[in-house]
């Protein structure tokens, strides 16, 4: 291909393959002599299955024997896995809803630029700066809500995020707090004058079913029925952008982490308009969670100036108990 021809996105954002075979050394079975059970059960650094990287392993040339018996090394991104040029990005088309949901997304390397990312947002995108950013943090598991909680997201965190353009920051991912803004979103569509910006960016290699949306600015068909013996994790279908990291693994949690952070600063340090210097506000919403949760919260109040925390009490876990300690700190002064 012409590199004049290739696209802006193609040009700035790359995916990440592991090319090395580092078996975890967590694994029962550590003869790594290249043998067969070794190539069937055990997993590389990366997630993957040791014959999961057969075929690329020979393609490359990579000796499997030799990379097996490097049992003293540790896997990492950096070393061990190669950035090529994304070729995942362009629209999802949600299947077996009740009505056609559809959202831009892009995969791309998690040392991508936070700077390149904003520009894929609002000139790729066409994304409208918002008057607030919300970014909602919490459980990654399924959880029930109180039915008081549930309606309070539906008619009042919802309106709010609709009057305030408000762009809704989550995980992506269809359960724990990401799924319930979902049901919110849902529950509240009828009620909404415009569609509500919803962000997912969550981990590439958490994904059930990410095959689907491999393709250069592709509209994917994207079905979101979970095989319930996965333990990876289907797309939120009421979100309207993802952003997909890729560090190179699989069906593990982390990679999204560092882009999260950085973009959301990021983008509260933009103008609202060009005609004003005021900056875009940032609030957190705690729904459940754990100990990440607790860290999130602690790392929100000690920047500068402190970001707004609001806790929704009732909704479990890391919530709840910083709902408590919150109140008798402030009864006991």
């Amino acid at each position: 291909m012409n590199p004049i021809n290739v696209p802006w996105i193609e040009k700035i954002f790359y995916k990440r393959d592991c090319v090395s075979i580092i078996p975890n050394s967590k694994e029962p079975h550590r003869c790594f002599s290249g043998c067969q059970i070794c190539q069937k059960l055990v997993r590389c650094g990366c997630g993957r299955l040791i014959r999961e990287h057969s075929l690329f392993a020979r393609s490359a040339g990579i000796n499997l024997s030799e990379d097996l018996s490097a049992q003293s090394a540790v896997w990492n991104v950096e070393d061990h896995t190669e950035k090529s040029p994304t070729n995942t990005y362009g629209t999802i088309d949600f299947q077996g809803g009740s009505k056609s949901c559809k959202a831009k997304f892009v995969r791309l390397s998690c040392d991508s630029k936070i700077e390149d990312i904003l520009h894929l947002m609002i000139k790729e995108w066409r994304m409208q700066l918002p008057k607030l950013l919300i970014s909602v943090h919490g459980g990654t598991q399924k959880f029930n809500l109180h039915p008081r909680i549930k309606d309070a997201l539906s008619k009042g965190f919802i309106k709010a995020a609709e009057t305030t353009r408000a762009w809704i920051l989550t995980g992506g991912l269809n359960n724990g707090a990401a799924e319930h803004i979902g049901d919110a979103l849902k529950d509240h569509s009828s009620h909404l004058s415009h569609k509500v910006c919803t962000i997912g960016i969550a981990p590439w290699g958490l994904i059930d079913g990410r095959q689907d949306l491999i393709g250069r600015n592709v509209v994917a068909p994207y079905q979101t029925l979970l095989n319930p013996l996965s333990k990876l994790h289907i797309l939120n279908n009421l979100h309207t952008y993802f952003i997909l990291v890729d560090d190179g693994t699989v069906g593990q949690h982390g990679a999204d982490v560092r882009i999260r952070q950085e973009l959301e600063n990021r983008i509260s340090l933009q103008q609202m308009h060009a005609r004003t210097v005021k900056q875009i506000p940032i609030v957190v919403l705690i729904l459940e969670g754990g100990p990440s949760t607790i860290l999130t919260v602690f790392e929100s109040l000690h920047q500068t100036p402190p970001v707004p925390v609001v806790v929704c009490e009732g909704s479990g876990r890391a919530a709840d108990l910083l709902a408590y300690v919150y109140k008798q700190t402030e009864s006991q002064g």
